[in-house]
């Protein structure tokens, strides 16, 4: 295949042997001198992404016009700086970009009323949903709770998808999937995403080409499941492994200071003395955890943590301070644990569901008592709240994906208390940190433990949700990455609680879906 590009002024001939992605982006760097390392992505005249699994339908598309965007240091399109390429002559030439979330509640046009927008996206997803097989029941359930179950919106989803291939092809416009976006969240406001920038990045994140409509659009197009592509580069923009900048400095020791704070901790009992040490090699603590070739060595550097309660709340407060700090202790039981028992309710039921909302309910008044409770109420709820953000698939094809009784022993692990800790860790493997529950039954704990790699941390507190609280807190305090299939949930925390790195962090549709739902009270 030997095609015709140009790049500003300059015009040249470019040999593709076949329709293959990587080649294309290799010819295309080679010939126009465009440096290996500089990252680039594909998108269609309108914006809408085109990767390698799409490439080689789209490629052949009569008049398609291809942008190729360079990426700033942020991970972000860079659009002075793009050229399209006409795949009748996949000739070259200048573009600038549009806004990307065109079909946005918060930017139109400045001739455009806002509220018209959204008022004609809602309607047009209302129409759509009149006139197609299942749309009715999807408006049927929304009029009758107020929102619409996992099972619903997939169909909305799918109706939505099909509705857009019908009419546009199997390459919708971009600009289509951003209007039923918009028209979604018009029509149905509990779905909104409240902390999104548009509301409805859950259904399609123009940025990002991610989001329930994105998806689906693809395994369309793949014939095939789509798998979750999360932008890699955004897990280092927030989350547990970004190494912040600081907001305590005061008191600090520098090298040698801290190595000889080091020593004396090692050898003295008064608690006082080690809380005040830690507290004054905190940053050489963060300098040591951020280090690619030292951070596995924090416990055995800093033996403290493994005897002394209270450590790991000192290091998160000096982190992100103390309102930070305490937000799951005040918020969860108020203003999250109730809604999480409820939305858990309509979910389809097994045994350990069964289990798990008696549990929950425990102390809610009106409940019956259980006579052999799963685990406490806090313990439970959390549980119910795995069951809500589902484990994702791992593996390099996403097609390895664990069960949530799998899943829930990658939080919490109980102990019999008559029984050696120390065998316990010696039969587990190397793996992310979970709360070792220690007690005469689930229901009855009297101690609990923060696992990290084989060695046990005190938890502060007695109570369920302290421990939860305190297992969160050990990712950003040692800078520990999420456990895959716990990720979901710890990122809905992060964000939707703790309310850290919002807007930097990448999450799941499913973690917007959700926020939704309980911010909205529904």
């Amino acid at each position: 295949m030997i095609v015709k590009a140009q790049f500003r002024k300059q015009k040249k001939f470019i040999k593709i042997p076949e329709a293959c992605f990587d080649l294309f982006i290799a010819e295309v760097k080679e010939k126009f001198s465009i440096p290996d390392n500089l990252a680039v992505t594909v998108t269609d005249e309108t914006g809408t992404e085109v990767d390698k699994d799409v490439f080689p339908d789209v490629v052949t598309t009569s008049g398609l016009v291809f942008v190729i965007n360079e990426l700033n240091d942020m991970g972000t399109s860079t659009p002075p700086s793009s050229v399209s390429l006409d795949t009748d002559t996949l000739s070259l030439t200048s573009k600038s970009s549009e806004d990307s979330d065109w079909f946005s509640p918060k930017r139109f046009r400045k001739d455009d009323d806002e509220a018209s927008q959204s008022s004609q996206a809602g309607d047009l997803i209302k129409q759509i949903l009149q006139t197609k097989p299942g749309g009715a029941n999807v408006l049927k359930e929304y009029e009758d709770t107020g929102t619409i179950s996992d099972d619903t919106r997939k169909v909305l989803v799918n109706i939505l998808v099909a509705h857009m291939i019908e009419t546009e092809g199997r390459v919708p416009h971009r600009l289509t999937k951003q209007k039923y976006g918009l028209g979604i969240i018009t029509l149905f406001p509990s779905l909104r995403d409240p902390q999104g920038r548009t509301g409805y990045e859950h259904f399609y994140d123009g940025q990002k080409n991610t989001g329930f409509l994105s998806w689906h659009l693809k395994t369309v197009q793949r014939g095939t499941k789509s798998a979750n592509k999360d932008d890699a580069k955004a897990e280092e923009k927030g989350g547990p492994l970004l190494d912040r900048q600081l907001c305590y400095y005061e008191d600090q020791l520098d090298n040698d200071q801290s190595l000889e704070a080091i020593s004396l901790m090692n050898h003295t009992s008064e608690h006082e003395v080690i809380m005040q040490k830690m507290r004054a090699t905190f940053e050489y603590r963060q300098r040591l955890v951020h280090d690619p070739e030292r951070s596995t060595t924090v416990l055995s550097v800093f033996p403290r943590f493994l005897d002394t309660k209270g450590l790991i709340l000192q290091d998160f407060t000096l982190l992100f301070g103390s309102e930070t700090a305490w937000r799951l202790l005040e918020r969860w039981p108020t203003a999250f644990k109730t809604k999480v028992i409820r939305l858990a309710e309509t979910l389809t039921s097994t045994p350990l569901l069964k289990r798990l909302l008696s549990s929950a309910n425990q102390n809610r008044e009106g409940s019956e008592a259980q006579d052999s409770p799963e685990w406490d109420s806090d313990i439970s709820s959390f549980l119910l709240l795995l069951h809500l953000l589902s484990p994702q698939a791992s593996g390099r094809k996403k097609t390895h994906k664990i069960s949530i009784s799998q899943a829930v022993d990658h939080l919490v692990v109980f102990h019999k208390a008559c029984r050696s800790i120390q065998e316990h860790l010696e039969m587990e493997e190397n793996r992310q940190p979970y709360i070792l529950a220690s007690g005469s039954s689930k229901e009855a704990i009297s101690k609990f433990f923060i696992v990290v790699d084989k060695k046990v941390i005190p938890c502060q507190a007695t109570s369920s949700l302290a421990a939860i609280d305190e297992l969160f807190k050990v990712h950003f305090v040692f800078s520990i990455s999420y456990d895959l299939p716990l990720k979901n949930m710890y990122t809905f925390l992060q964000t939707t609680i703790y309310k850290i790195d919002v807007g930097t962090t990448s999450e799941s549709p499913r973690v917007k879906e959700l926020r939704a739902k309980i911010l909205n009270d529904v």
